[in-house]
């Protein structure tokens, strides 16, 4: 069972140039709980400004881990098509980590044996449990490119690093401290951690992410609001709604046991 909860915070000083945001965490397959999200924020969202579409930014890490990844990239290939939302979507470092595979299945194999077995499943892709041999890693390659609607394919073409937004920069995992915006390296945005998290100082711009986590609630920082909270683990996907009046956190939950960050 699936239950929906949400809470208040006030803003951390930015706006949004008078258009609330909602922004979408770390997904990781986890296609039941991103169903009933969606559906709550689209109730919201018509409940409080029926006359616009909802602006919705997802901030990477669609596959790996849950046991859907397929239906996750296939609701988002919707959303994408459809007049009822406006929709961002930010590439995570796993989706990165798929379209190496893609290309180089040989040297990416190491995702394949971690995380991505979870997602050739979804498609229906029986994996091996001990290591496929070079010739089997071309295989499953081919069969993931078979098995993957085009949609699926130009999705991942079309994903952003920086989306940024009034006084907010949506991204996946964070950016350089002293960096600015316009300059970081693409792995940085994609994979960074410590660096990031530690920094205390004000961002060139409030920085919403995902990528870490630490338990089912979202980390809400002076200069930063993390909204990973894990749902592969915990069972909690997270959203947060933006405005320049406040931050209303929106969770869908399941059961589930917590463990410590990972990404």
């Amino acid at each position: 069972m699936i239950t929906l909860r949400r809470e208040t915070h006030a803003p951390p000083g930015g706006a949004t140039v008078g258009r609330p945001v909602y922004a979408i965490g770390d997904i990781h397959g986890c296609y039941d709980l991103l169903h009933a999200l969606l559906a709550e924020i689209g109730r919201d969202a018509a409940a409080r400004d029926p006359d616009r579409p909802a602006l919705l930014i997802f901030c990477g890490d669609y596959i790996d881990r849950g046991p859907e990844s397929a239906k996750v990239l296939a609701a988002l290939a919707w959303l994408v098509r459809s007049n009822s939302v406006d929709v961002r979507l930010l590439e995570g470092n796993h989706e990165a980590m798929l379209r190496l595979f893609l290309k180089q299945p040989i040297q990416h194999r190491q995702w394949l044996m971690r995380d991505g077995r979870f997602t050739l499943e979804s498609y229906g892709i029986a994996v091996p449990s001990e290591p496929p041999s070079p010739a089997e890693m071309i295989e499953l390659r081919d069969a993931l490119l078979d098995h993957m609607p085009a949609s699926h394919h130009q999705l991942l073409r079309q994903l952003e690093l920086v989306v940024e937004y009034g006084d907010y920069a949506f991204v996946h995992a964070g950016i350089v401290p002293g960096v600015p915006i316009a300059k970081q390296e693409r792995d940085d945005i994609l994979w960074i951690r410590r660096e990031f998290l530690d920094y205390a100082k004000p961002f060139e711009k409030i920085i919403v992410h995902g990528h870490s986590w630490l338990d089912d609630r979202p980390m809400m920082r002076d200069n930063r609001l993390g909204i990973d909270t894990g749902a592969y683990e915990t069972g909690v996907l997270t959203a947060a709604r933006i405005s320049d009046d406040a931050v209303e956190v929106i969770q869908a939950r399941r059961e589930a046991t917590l463990t410590q960050e990972a990404a």
